[in-house]
């Protein structure tokens, strides 16, 4: 699941999962049999075979199974609403982003090693990112990071065009949700990177209780019309939402992709009418994002499950060796070819 004690989201949202979490894949195919030419297989209703290959690419959910995660600024409500040029920075960096930006941010910090810092910079100045107003009052403003390389080459940004619109800025690491979120709530935190879907349910199980039904869903506009509500009986306010997004998703190597001649779900579940074997964690079978999700909303058939990881390097290696054909990842992996 997504790792929730380290601030990023929950891969398989369930509430009863969530609450838990709140409190504490060469040649073609793995079996030797070769790959369809031009869908023929797939078309007689066979079974897709995996296709092994270097690169992973996610394929488009386009029937919205999936919980919108969009990039979000959780803010200190007070400051908010004392100066304008605070939500105006933050949502110049949200502008800025969408997820194929968001993916070279993190191979840049993920597999190129710069720091975030760099990072930050170097895409700033590239994109000329300025604020869009300034503050003149020479406030202090601390920029909260949750302990992953995304979360922290974010804060940097904000921390940059903050500086620009004229704050003295602090960028300071605090490890989970469960330790920044009260401090943005008291003020010793003025901004944190979120994400929309899991932060408005972890505010909706605090406020509601673990038993709350769930606000978050697929539609962007709705969940976020529930995050702002949250966000105000707490004592926050939320910057516009990112088009980048940090969400389940579901990938395919690029070889496979081109063979399958498939680019979404339901292009997948078309192709391979007689089955394909996925990838994802070990609670994947009982978890209605996962297999259950795949299975009744795009008609899949789901022939072989093996029990990986949570869009870890288990799940990827799986794909690039043909071990399974689909495999669960999260949709701003810096290891995920981009356009």
């Amino acid at each position: 699941m997504k790792r929730s004690g380290t601030g990023r989201k929950l891969l398989i949202p369930s509430m009863a999962a969530l609450a838990l979490f709140l409190g504490a894949c060469g040649d073609p195919g793995s079996s030797g049999t070769k790959a369809p030419e031009n869908g023929d297989e797939a078309a007689s209703g066979e079974e897709c075979e995996p296709i092994a290959g270097d690169d992973i690419i996610t394929l488009e959910d386009d029937q919205e199974l999936q919980t919108v995660d969009n990039v979000v600024a959780a803010v200190n409500g007070e400051a908010a609403e004392e100066d304008s040029a605070l939500l105006a920075a933050v949502d110049e960096v949200a502008d800025s982003l969408d997820t194929q930006l968001l993916i070279e941010l993190n191979r840049a910090v993920d597999i190129d090693r710069q720091t975030s810092s760099e990072a930050a910079k170097a895409f700033a100045e590239e994109h000329e990112l300025t604020a869009p107003e300034q503050h003149s009052g020479g406030d202090s403003v601390v920029v909260g990071a949750a302990n992953f390389s995304e979360s922290a080459t974010v804060a940097e940004l904000y921390a940059i065009v903050l500086e620009d619109a004229g704050y003295d800025v602090e960028v300071r690491t605090i490890g989970n949700r469960e330790l920044y979120e009260p401090a943005i709530e008291s003020g010793e935190l003025t901004v944190v990177p979120e994400y929309v879907g899991t932060f408005t349910e972890f505010l909706n199980l605090d406020a509601n209780g673990s038993d709350a039904d769930a606000l978050a869903s697929s539609d962007l506009d709705e969940t976020m019309e529930a995050l702002e509500d949250l966000a105000d009986e707490a004592g926050l306010a939320v910057g516009a939402p990112s088009e980048a997004a940090d969400q389940n998703a579901y990938a395919v190597t690029t070889d496979f992709a081109e063979e399958y001649g498939v680019e979404t779900l339901s292009e997948l579940a078309e192709a391979c009418g007689g089955g394909i074997s996925l990838g994802g964690p070990p609670e994947c079978a009982e978890r209605p994002f996962c297999q259950p999700g795949l299975e009744d909303t795009y008609g899949m058939t789901i022939t072989d499950l093996k029990s990986l990881d949570a869009g870890g390097p288990l799940s990827k290696s799986a794909l690039r060796s043909g071990e399974v054909a689909l495999g669960m990842v999260l949709s701003s992996d810096a290891e995920l070819v981009t356009d």
